[in-house]
């Protein structure tokens, strides 16, 4: 039997994108109303592993909300001739360019200018070693994203999910940033591997691994590739999920007979139960202020949306159309819960506005949700042609994409934090 492989990362790992990518994106849709925004090619761009112009109309595109108009070549620090672009129809222009130090590093400038109110919106200038361009391209359309439309950009963050090859008898958590790009395995095992879960600040992930012919829960340090069992109870120990603050993980053991929820400490111990009910309780997730606790429960007689104090207690039904409602998620502004729903035949996805109660069903074919940290796009898998890919859609359906591999089944995918 093979032995379970830890992979050490370090932070440049994390950031940088060093290797190649096993992830391809197809853009299956657009949004409504998109922004029109001329970006230029970056002046000595050539001078860096990657081009940052391309890296930055990609991120755009991809989105959904920016219509990119190809601006050619501008120098960087000329004046900007505001009515020759709005004339083009863009709203905004991106310039920039790239200049390699003494030192090695790669220095990047940037700036976005508002066409329509002839005005300069915002600036960067960044140095940093070769192997942190994408990031710092990914950064610069984060920035772009949070200015033109008041929501922070997602580009500069990373996913995680299992690709596996049961024939093979090879399962691997992989980490990549949130384009595909920087695959890098984080555990690899000849035995399943499910339900990552990222920390808050970014540098943990726990998962469920069946290594001890039983699923058992452990937290894996990504930066220095260390990782600790934190919580192997008699029975299963299933569906880790980390509290907004990292010091707590809520569970699903079955250490009691049927499977309730209960919380650890984020370093093991510390044991609570914190649903008691005769049926079967699974999935926690907590909400984005730490005081809610979103699970899936059968005591109704079907498995639907329950919610309860993160402290325990008297649970509300949350969902109640449709007789299979599973694997909630809660959006990290606390403003849309989505899941899995089997109507109709077939599981589709699901939001809903909290405030409102209203419903939208974004995806079909769609199992295991994960939230992008700005709470618009919603990541699952999904299986065509008897493989199982990735795909995203945004919350209000406009928007998607599919993330697929050459190779493996790649599912369980768990949006990451914003990066420190």
């Amino acid at each position: 039997m093979k032995k379970l492989h830890n992979f050490v990362f370090t932070l440049s790992l994390l950031a940088g994108a060093s290797a190649n990518a096993q992830l391809k994106i197809e853009i299956a849709g657009v949004g409504s109303n998109q922004i029109p925004v001329a970006v230029a090619a970056f002046a000595d761009e050539s001078v860096a592993p990657a081009q940052i112009s391309s890296i930055i109309k990609a991120d755009l595109e991809r989105s959904g909300v920016f219509k990119v108009i190809d601006a050619g070549s501008v120098p960087a620090n000329a004046p900007v001739d505001y009515s020759q672009w709005k004339s083009r129809g863009a709203d905004a222009l991106v310039v920039g360019s790239v200049q390699k130090l003494a030192d090695g590093r790669i220095e990047v400038r940037y700036r976005l200018h508002d066409t329509v109110k002839t005005s300069q919106l915002s600036s960067m200038n960044e140095a940093a070693q070769p192997r942190f361009t994408r990031l710092t391209a990914h950064r610069i359309a984060d920035d772009i994203y949070e200015k033109l439309t008041g929501t922070r950009g997602a580009f500069a963050t990373r996913v995680a999910y299992v690709n596996e090859n049961r024939a093979g008898r090879d399962y691997r958590l992989e980490i990549a940033d949130a384009d595909g790009e920087g695959t890098q395995v984080a555990v690899r095992s000849n035995e399943p591997i499910i339900s990552p879960s990222w920390s808050p600040d970014g540098t943990k992930v726990a998962y469920v691994s069946f290594e001890k012919k039983k699923p058992v829960i452990y937290v894996q340090n990504l930066v220095t590739g260390a990782r600790k069992v934190i919580v192997n109870e008699k029975g299963s120990n299933s569906a880790p999920s980390w509290s907004p603050d990292g010091t707590r993980l809520a569970v699903a053991l079955s250490k009691d007979g049927n499977t309730q929820v209960y919380s650890v400490s984020a370093e093991g111990g510390n044991l609570r139960r914190l649903s008691n009910s005769n049926g079967i309780d699974t999935e926690p997730q907590y909400s984005a202020d730490g005081q809610t606790i979103y699970f899936t429960s059968d005591r109704s007689g079907g498995p639907q949306i329950y919610k309860m104090s993160a402290s325990g207690g008297n649970a509300q039904r949350v969902t109640f159309k449709g007789n299979y409602n599973i694997s909630p998620r809660v959006s990290d502004d606390g403003k849309t819960l989505a899941w899995i729903s089997q109507r109709d035949g077939g599981f589709s996805l699901y939001a809903m506005n909290l405030a409102t109660g209203q419903e939208i069903r974004l995806a079909d074919g769609a199992t295991e949700p994960s939230f992008s940290p700005n709470g618009k796009y919603i990541m699952y898998a999904t299986k065509t042609g008897g493989r199982t890919s990735l795909a995203v859609v945004s919350v209000d359906g406009r928007v998607k994409q599919r993330l697929t591999t050459q190779a493996g089944n790649i599912r369980e995918p768990n949006w990451g934090p914003f990066m420190k």
